[in-house]
């Protein structure tokens, strides 16, 4: 993440920023003075922030690793250029929006580092300045209450070859076009029966601008407003004003809103021209949008995926939800880093999901602490321990760094018995060629004990391998005087039978097979992995038993894990699988 202070990387916002810091555009402005500025805001007074940006969620569903770039784009402008983030709610939609959605898309924005201060607003705090705008649109004749039906009105808005057809209803005069409005507002009209549009043109070759719709009827119980309103504005209409009540200077979004800002500008304008709002208005400024690859962000295709038990809910460490992510063990500052190192430009473009997860290693492997887990068990004897040790109840102390390049950190403290855990692939009775682990007759080093000779290996009854069986080799511990005069080129980790720690342990991986699950117009669920999670009941050293949920920790060989924020307990320790050691995907 950068700082104030650190070299900050060129785009065409930072460009577009620092000239109107330069020229003065927003020098100031008036802060609470104009007619249209809500109550809470200070009467009086000058704008303090030169530069205003927002984050503009709509609560109806979970932040996901899309917006991650929105939010670290405007509030990482706001704080370089020592201006202000806003987080507003575009709540105009009271049919899919939640407050539980409003306090998840709080707490994730805080959780990625980002502090809004006393900035947070509500598009519903500005309704009623919303509906007296429309007011004053219908009194000017540049808005009109048509009572076509919805399909009408669709086949009659043309297409990008055809002009559209002007409505029936669009030469009604002011005062009859007020009074239809304001029975909408008193909710003596039913839902879809007419809406208020903008009276623009029907032969615009950009078709947001034929005639947009300003107002639907929706007799519906808003989360914050209750069942104050019949009608609500629609969010072209809406989030233009919620801007210029703000003092926003510069309104960034993604680029699939470009064809809207004609419609922005005229409607600012239009507003400014009846002095319901003051100069100089906020401009609109356009960004590609972040894709990642092997994942769906669809705000439907994600429900979907919840509904139908395809995920284990919205916060499924395999969702590309923040809360999904965080769940799965990725940290703020290896989301930021992948953000800022994807850059901004002004087209769409891919991100491998492997810039992803090289962020998250490249933050954990400088701070989690290693310990040794076995995930697939497999029993190791030593069948020599007594005659080495002199008791078979001997347990030889061992130590390792709890991680290697910060000693300030400490050692990890456990100890070696007659019986050990190893991994199932360390063993092979007909080793391969360049296989260096166990096989009858070869010596590996047990990591951070000693030096073992393997002599065979048990079965039961019906051939299955039950535990391998070795020998010790005699003064070969680590870190004691002669330990390397026995020589060895295979190292495994292990975990001592008498000491290991029982744990459920969630290897999670890419849920889609394909890197574009939605390519060609296919199925997403048609290429869904099928081995996107896979639990197995693992053994870890003594270390991880006092882990706490959200604890991150690096599993030698293994990769990067975290104990579940939700599931882990004490006495029933529960990890994820955040990433392997490097990326083995393709």
């Amino acid at each position: 993440m950068t700082t104030p202070d650190a070299p900050k990387p060129h785009n065409f916002l930072r460009t577009q920023i620092e000239h109107d810091l330069a020229q003065g555009v927003y020098d100031g402005r008036p802060w609470g003075g104009t007619p249209g500025d809500a109550a809470h805001h200070a009467a009086g007074g000058q704008d303090p922030a030169r530069v205003r940006l927002r984050f503009p969620p709509e609560p109806n569903g979970y932040l996901h690793i899309g917006h991650a770039k929105s939010i670290c784009l405007n509030f990482g402008l706001a704080r370089d250029y020592g201006g202000l983030a806003h987080l507003r709610f575009d709540d105009t939609n009271p049919e899919k929006e939640e407050q539980a959605y409003v306090d998840a898309i709080r707490e994730m924005v805080s959780w990625l580092g980002w502090d809004w201060h006393d900035n947070l607003y509500n598009a519903s705090s500005y309704f009623d300045f919303m509906y007296r705008a429309a007011e004053y649109l219908v009194g000017r004749g540049l808005a009109y209450v048509d009572e076509q039906t919805p399909e009408q009105m669709r086949a009659n808005r043309g297409d990008f070859t055809t002009p559209g057809t002007n409505s029936p209803w669009r030469d009604r005069s002011p005062a009859d076009n007020l009074a239809r409005l304001r029975e909408m507002k008193a909710g003596q009209h039913p839902d879809g029966s007419m809406v208020l549009r903008a009276r623009i043109d029907m032969a615009s070759p950009n078709i947001n601008l034929r005639d947009p719709a300003l107002y639907r009827i929706k007799h519906a119980t808003h989360h914050h407003t209750g069942d104050a309103w019949s009608i609500y504005p629609m969010y072209t209409f809406a989030h233009p004003i919620e801007d210029a009540l703000e003092r926003i200077s510069h309104s960034v979004c993604t680029l699939e809103f470009e064809d809207q800002r004609p419609f922005y500008d005229w409607l600012l304008a239009r507003l400014a021209e009846g002095g319901l709002l003051a100069q100089p208005l906020p401009r609109q400024y356009e960004f590609g949008r972040l894709n990642v690859t092997y994942v769906v962000t669809s705000k439907r295709k994600l429900r979907q995926l919840v509904e139908e038990g395809h995920v284990d809910g919205w916060d499924d460490p395999r969702m590309p939800t923040l809360v999904g992510m965080r769940r799965r063990g990725y940290t703020p500052e290896s989301i930021r880093a992948m953000v800022e190192s994807t850059g901004v430009t002004k087209a769409n473009a891919w991100i491998d999901y492997s810039v992803l997860e090289g962020a998250l290693r490249a933050d954990l492997e400088a701070r989690a602490p290693r310990a040794m887990a076995v995930l697939e068990p497999l029993k190791l004897k030593l069948t020599n321990w007594a005659e080495v040790f002199g008791s078979a109840d001997h347990r030889e102390p061992c130590h390792a760094p709890a991680h290697p390049h910060q000693p300030e950190l400490g050692t990890r403290q456990f100890s070696l018995g007659p019986e050990v855990w190893i991994e199932r692939e360390d063993f092979e009775a007909v080793p391969p060629k360049g296989y260096h682990r166990l096989y009858p007759g070869n010596k590996v080093r047990l990591k951070y004990g000693v030096v073992v000779e393997c002599t065979g290996a048990e079965q039961d009854a019906d051939g299955r391998l039950t535990a391998v069986l070795a020998t010790v080799v005699p003064d070969t511990k680590s870190g004691t005087p002669g330990a390397d005069a026995v020589k060895v080129k295979g190292v495994i980790t292990w975990v001592a039978a008498h000491e290991a720690v029982a744990a459920e342990v969630r290897l999670y991986d890419r849920l889609f097979t394909e890197a574009q699950p939605e390519a060609g117009g296919r199925d997403f669920l048609s290429v869904l992995n099928p081995h996107s999670k896979r639990v197995v009941q693992g053994w870890l050293e003594p270390s991880l038993a006092s882990a706490q949920p959200d604890d991150k920790f690096q599993f030698e060989r293994h990769g990067y894990f975290v104990a579940d924020r939700v599931d882990h307990a004490a006495g029933k320790p529960v990890f994820n699988r955040i990433a392997s050691l490097k990326d083995t995907w393709k």
